[in-house]
């Protein structure tokens, strides 16, 4: 495991490093760094990391998309509960993916 986290952290500070214009403002920007490396999909199992723990992609809709769908919350409940329910499947194919890579 100390390879992956080594490759892990290589890459959060590849990310940083394209953020930041001097070392000393790292900081502000780690939590960025670690969205967008969260966020993106890995090529060994095909998914984001975000997605096999929570079991749903990062979902930011703008204002103008809210207003027009308007979207109850109960509804929006719903179908987080429905995606929540093929995590278990999500996470398999990943492994699987990961097993190939």
């Amino acid at each position: 495991m100390n390879g992956a986290v080594k490759a892990a952290n290589k890459n959060v500070k590849r990310i940083l490093s394209k953020m930041t214009e001097t070392y000393k403002d790292w900081h502000k920007q780690l939590s960025y760094a670690l969205c967008a490396y969260r966020t993106s999909v890995k090529t060994s199992t095909r998914a984001t990391p975000y997605s096999l723990v929570y079991g749903m992609e990062v979902e930011i809709p703008s204002l103008r998309i809210l207003s027009q769908t308007e979207l109850d919350e109960a509804e929006w409940a719903q179908a987080c509960y429905e995606k929540l329910n093929f995590i278990n499947e999500k996470r398999m194919t990943a492994l699987c993916h990961g097993q190939l890579f």
